[in-house]
């Protein structure tokens, strides 16, 4: 499927004005909408190419900057040290109900285009995992995608880094799939046991995976890349979305 990706959008959040990136069909039409959070490093490459794989498959793709109280409009932090710095400095400042908030405006604001059908799912890598999955607690979230999500095992997300999120399971009233690769140190086993126990005690509807895999293993063009897991990675997200959003 040809796609679209010229429109961007500026959305009033409670904290302020916040950038959204768009991926959709080219043809005229009335698409799932996903809400596709980045990592760290804002809407980089390698996200906009992830944006531009999902929205290919039918779906309209809304990438937020999830830094935008604290970066000017179309900042995207490198992929080096100063940049990672910055990244995990602003992770800890945003307070969590910030980020909710901006899935709530963000998600209000999909219901509105008119290239959305009304069904709203959300997918996230790293960070953006994690986000994905409090996208999830938001009740008109059909479904998420969770790729390696960091600080759910420890709660450490946000200012104070303390959050509300496996305390928040039985929220969840989609399905969620969670996917980690084995060799990521930023969630070891102990942690991502703590995340399967809690989801199943919830009752959620879930989808769980762990994969011989390194962090960041989707990001296209670094050397953690894993094309093979890539493509079954997009396997999955697809049967997920075209089960809960079709």
């Amino acid at each position: 499927m040809l796609i679209r990706t010229d429109e961007t959008a500026d959305i009033d959040t409670p904290t302020g004005t916040m950038r959204v990136y768009i991926a959709r069909p080219a043809r005229e039409g009335r698409f799932p909408a996903v809400i596709l959070y980045s990592e760290i490093y804002q809407v980089t490459a390698p996200i906009e190419r992830l944006a531009a794989m999902i929205a290919g498959q039918g779906y309209l793709v809304a990438i937020p900057e999830v830094y935008h109280e604290y970066e000017p409009a179309g900042r995207v932090l490198a992929y080096d040290k100063p940049g990672t710095d910055r990244g995990n400095e602003l992770k800890y400042t945003k307070p969590v109900a910030a980020f909710d908030s901006d899935t709530a405006a963000l998600y209000d604001w999909l219901l509105k285009h008119n290239a959305c059908n009304g069904q709203v799912g959300a997918f996230g890598v790293c960070l953006g995992g994690h986000l994905a999955y409090r996208a999830a607690l938001h009740s008109g979230i059909k479904a998420a995608a969770c790729f390696y999500a960091t600080d759910i095992h420890s709660a450490s997300l946000g200012a104070g880094k303390s959050d509300d999120s496996l305390a928040r399971a039985a929220d969840i009233r989609g399905e969620i799939m969670m996917v980690w690769g084995r060799s990521d140190p930023h969630v070891p086993y102990e942690g991502r046991r703590r995340i399967r126990d809690a989801l199943e005690q919830a009752g959620t509807a879930l989808e769980w995976h762990e994969v011989d895999g390194q962090h960041a293993f989707l990001r296209d063009g670094a050397p953690r890349f894993d094309a093979a897991l890539f493509l079954q990675a997009m396997n999955w997200t697809n049967a997920l979305f075209q089960r809960a959003l079709r």
